[in-house]
């Protein structure tokens, strides 16, 4: 078994749900008591957050760099950023270091290939949602991504980092969300990119009819199997 190295605390509350999976998939594999061979690096959120607000995002990546370097010498074989937005540096972090990155776009890219979507909304972030990083990678698959509007997308946001990070889960942002799903249904979404993973805590099937893409099930289910191959 590969020893798989986790980029967390983007927020805990999140990187608390890959662990669980990762086990659980690992369990699943090869029964027993079988857990998964980790290491995890885990942020103060805050302080990458602030990074974020401010636009640093040079320094931000030269911090993501620094922890992929230690997972890496302390012997991860493969390693994940437990977040979406993160991915921002993702090509950075993988020139830096000499073991696999396992980006979560191509993940989430081989889940909506195998639902046959062609057309998405994404939600996540602010940064998620309106920087090109992540939309480019699934348009350069041929899969069409739609995003909220403005106010949609602000509303998305404060409640990623005001409730989500937190722990806090509030019926009345589960009815927002589901509006704002279906709005991008309207526009002819035909699946739901959850692109931040503090989301699913918030949002689950039972709440849309059509497919969700849950990118941390996804993600951390992913790198479990690939690391028993």
């Amino acid at each position: 078994m590969k020893t798989i190295g986790l980029i967390g605390g983007l927020s805990w509350e999140s990187t608390s749900v890959y662990y669980s999976y990762i086990n659980r998939t690992i369990q699943k594999h090869l029964g027993g008591i079988h857990s998964a061979k980790s290491l995890v690096y885990s942020f103060d959120f805050e302080e990458i957050a602030k990074l974020q607000r401010e636009g640093e995002w040079e320094l931000a990546t030269e911090k993501m760099v620094a922890a992929a370097k230690v997972l890496e010498n302390g012997g991860a074989d493969l390693i994940i950023i437990c977040t979406n937005t993160m991915h921002l540096m993702a090509n950075e972090v993988q020139r830096a270091i000499n073991v696999p990155l396992i980006h979560i776009v191509d993940c989430v890219v081989e889940d909506i290939k195998e639902k046959k979507l062609t057309k998405v909304g994404l939600l996540g972030t602010r940064f998620t949602m309106e920087q090109p990083f992540y939309k480019e990678l699934l348009t350069s698959k041929g899969i069409d991504v739609i995003i909220p509007e403005e106010q949609e997308r602000q509303k998305v946001h404060d409640v990623i980092f005001g409730e989500l990070c937190k722990g806090i889960i509030e019926p009345t942002s589960r009815e927002d969300y589901i509006s704002i799903i279906n709005k991008l249904v309207e526009r002819g979404a035909e699946g739901i990119i959850l692109g931040c993973t503090e989301i699913p805590l918030l949002i689950h099937q039972s709440d849309i009819e059509i497919p969700l893409i849950d990118t941390t099930f996804i993600h951390a289910t992913k790198v479990a199997e690939l690391a028993l191959k």
